[in-house]
């Protein structure tokens, strides 16, 4: 059976996250269904990373087997099967049955945007956080540095996390200024439950002058629940890329 790895785009408002779940719209269900349609028979689609519930992917990576050979006309049939749902699959490229889209990944990549000013919404509409107080990107990009590296990640870890340890390691984090657009990045091998949400939340109180730049590290020391920001919305997240050693 030929394994094809798929990079995927969705907008996760309409889905319930990306874990196939009985009853509720989920990005894997979508996709399974359409893999379903294009091979005749029941197919299961692996992903790299189990978004929550409302968070966008613009380069998720999944994989899937197939009955036979589809050539270089995978991306074009699965799209055509996942009309009209916002979800659509850039590439999809043969690879070794040993290849895993979620085990074998190196390197997860989120991106979440905030924009930064008092009006309304109005294109941007569940695709970001407004948040209307003055925010200094500079004294978070400060705050962030304090979570990369390995620590205890519990003050971010959401109560129904599964994860076995809060313990991760975290490559990179930057925040910068884009305008009214304010960026965030963050790169890890693996993340806990809501885990960039809840970093997210925690300094944009920072940002505006609710909290010093040290709570950060702070908080992070404490590895205590109660000790988060707010949780930031589901809308401003997402998963941008995945990385994987050359094969």
């Amino acid at each position: 059976m030929p394994r094809y790895r798929l990079l995927i785009e969705y907008h996760g408002g309409p889905y319930q996250g990306w874990q196939k779940l009985p009853g509720v719209p989920t990005v894997q269900g979508v996709l399974e269904e359409a893999a379903t349609k294009l091979d005749g028979a029941p197919v299961e689609v692996f992903g790299a990373g189990r978004t929550d519930s409302g968070v966008h992917a613009t380069g998720q990576v999944a994989h899937m087997d197939l009955s036979v050979d589809r050539g270089r006309k995978v991306a074009d049939a699965m799209n055509f099967h996942l009309r009209p749902h916002p979800i659509a699959v850039l590439d999809a490229v043969e690879v070794g049955d040993d290849f895993h889209a979620r085990f074998d990944a190196t390197q997860r990549h989120y991106r979440y945007v905030v924009v930064n000013r008092r009006a309304d919404l109005t294109l941007e509409r569940g695709l970001v956080w407004r948040v209307p107080s003055k925010l200094s990107a500079e004294k978070m990009h400060e705050a962030a540095q304090a979570f990369i590296g390995t620590h205890d990640f519990s003050t971010f870890r959401d109560s129904d996390c599964q994860a076995l340890s809060p313990v991760k390691t975290l490559n990179e984090f930057k925040v910068w200024r884009e305008g009214e657009h304010v960026i965030f990045t963050c790169r890890a091998q693996s993340f806990i439950h809501r885990q960039v949400r809840s970093m997210v939340g925690s300094l944009v109180d920072v940002g505006r002058g609710k909290e010093t730049v040290a709570w950060a590290k702070e908080i992070l020391d404490a590895a205590d629940r109660t000790r988060c920001g707010p949780i930031a919305p589901a809308d401003g997240l997402y998963l941008t890329q995945v990385d994987y050693d050359p094969s």
